[in-house]
């Protein structure tokens, strides 16, 4: 659960990709562009100026793929929605189970309803 004055850091094609401002939460965006602005986001140009933005606010990473592996290190949870089935896409992350380094302590399984696939939503804590 997000709550009020959580910081969401993404990439600038993540933000680009979203309908909107996402109510109640600070936008974050780490890009190399120094120029790059838009309304309601603040720029990052590195891990730690993000960080340093973020300041006491919870911090939620959700895209795209390069900027999950920037943050990985710092993580000390996932919450992952694994698709259980072949779909097309060009962003994929490794399944940061397979290094030991995390276990998953939760998980919903949910079955196939029409033309949306079986899915899961796990939680991964770092060993």
């Amino acid at each position: 659960t997000l709550t009020m004055g959580t910081a969401m850091i993404m990439g600038r094609k993540t933000f680009n990709s979203l309908p909107g401002l996402l109510p109640g939460r600070r936008h974050l965006v780490l890009t190399r562009d120094p120029l790059w602005q838009a309304a309601g986001a603040e720029r990052a140009s590195t891990v730690d100026e993000a960080m340093a933005l973020a300041g006491d606010d919870p911090v939620t990473v959700i895209g795209g793929a390069e900027i999950f592996s920037l943050f990985l290190p710092l993580a000390e949870r996932i919450e992952l929605t694994e698709v259980l089935a072949d779909v097309p896409g060009d962003t994929w992350m490794p399944d940061p189970r397979l290094n030991g380094s995390w276990t998953e302590v939760s998980r919903e399984d949910y079955p196939e309803q029409g033309d949306r696939p079986a899915f899961a939503f796990v939680t991964l804590r770092r060993t």
